[in-house]
């Protein structure tokens, strides 16, 4: 397997700024993603975030650098896409499918394991992992089950909701893991811009394919639908995921991972904030999965494996 690129230098001040960033924002953006879908249809709203997105990005490149900023090479451009395909198509896109069912605040709860997930994945690829890692991980599954099991039993969520956001953090871990391990753009923004175009894209194209061109009609688009896709438009996307992409260039993962601490916490404050339903099994899960992925989070950052190798993320998350 290809070895991971070796972070680049920036100063402390600017890799926190980014993290609060992403601290806030892919928090907030599970409400958001609850309101798009409660009238927009949710593939095709994913696709038109995502492209509108990139087009304001490689738009701001051609106005500042100038049109050779965009001219990407062939292995650039396969990079991004499967970076794209893993974290937009497979990541975001289940999650705006999962989030029609299941409420905002439980969703950001199990896409919070996706830390765990890359472990699984570090050790499929054959690295060695210790045994406190093997721990976080067992800890973190114990954890979903909480969540999700109960649910899915008596009923109280929808079981197919569920399965797609428990489908949704392995695609982004994978996205997340390769993406040192692939040829992407050096320049965060272009790189971020190319992804967006590629997943944005795909998503339209299934959205197309699985009918939701009978569900696209603007006229039943409520106004809070509207202003959610706007906060995802802007962000969500052209802020947050830029900021997560340039995190992955320039820091450690021991300190990117550090979100998924706490954007259960935002979107459990916002959901119960807007009438969400969080009880004691709720909290009892957020707590299993919080140790896991402080158990992993510390073992590894204490590991002398490549920091890369646990690398975690959105979306989102995201969600993203």
């Amino acid at each position: 397997m290809k070895q991971a690129r070796p972070e680049q230098a920036a100063p402390e001040w600017q890799i926190w700024a980014a993290l609060i960033v992403i601290y806030i924002v892919w928090g907030s953006t599970y409400l958001a993603i609850r309101i798009v879908v409660g009238t927009m249809p949710p593939l095709l709203s994913a696709g038109g975030r995502f492209l509108i997105a990139g087009l304001i990005l490689f738009a701001y490149l051609v106005i500042r650098r100038g049109s050779g900023s965009i001219r990407l090479s062939r292995r650039e451009w396969l990079g991004a896409t499967f970076v794209g395909l893993a974290l937009l198509l497979g990541g975001n896109g289940l999650v705006m499918l999962g989030e029609r069912d299941v409420p905002s605040a439980l969703a950001a709860l199990i896409i919070a394991v996706i830390p765990l997930y890359v472990v699984i994945l570090r050790r499929l690829f054959g690295e060695s992992i210790r045994m406190m890692t093997v721990l976080g991980v067992a800890i973190g599954v114990i954890g979903v089950a909480v969540l999700v099991v109960p649910r899915g039993i008596d009923g109280s969520v929808a079981i197919g909701g569920l399965l797609l956001l428990m489908l949704a953090p392995i695609s982004w871990s994978i996205g997340t893991y390769f993406s040192k391990r692939v040829e992407l753009p050096v320049d965060a923004l272009a790189s971020t811009g190319a992804q967006m175009l590629v997943g944005g894209a795909a998503l339209t194209i299934v959205g197309l394919l699985l009918g939701e061109a009978g569900l696209f009609q603007p006229e039943r688009f409520s106004f809070d639908s509207l202003v959610a896709f706007g906060y995802l438009v802007i962000f969500g996307s052209v802020l947050a995921y830029t900021a997560y992409t340039w995190l992955l260039q320039h820091a450690s993962v021991s300190k990117v991972a550090t979100y998924a601490f706490v954007n259960p916490v935002v979107a459990i404050a916002l959901g119960a904030w807007f009438g969400e339903d969080i009880n004691a099994m709720m909290l009892i899960g957020a707590a299993m999965i919080v140790v896991a992925v402080a158990i992993v989070v510390r073992t590894e950052s204490r590991s002398r494996q490549p920091a890369v190798s646990m690398e975690a993320t959105p979306a989102g998350s995201e969600a993203a």
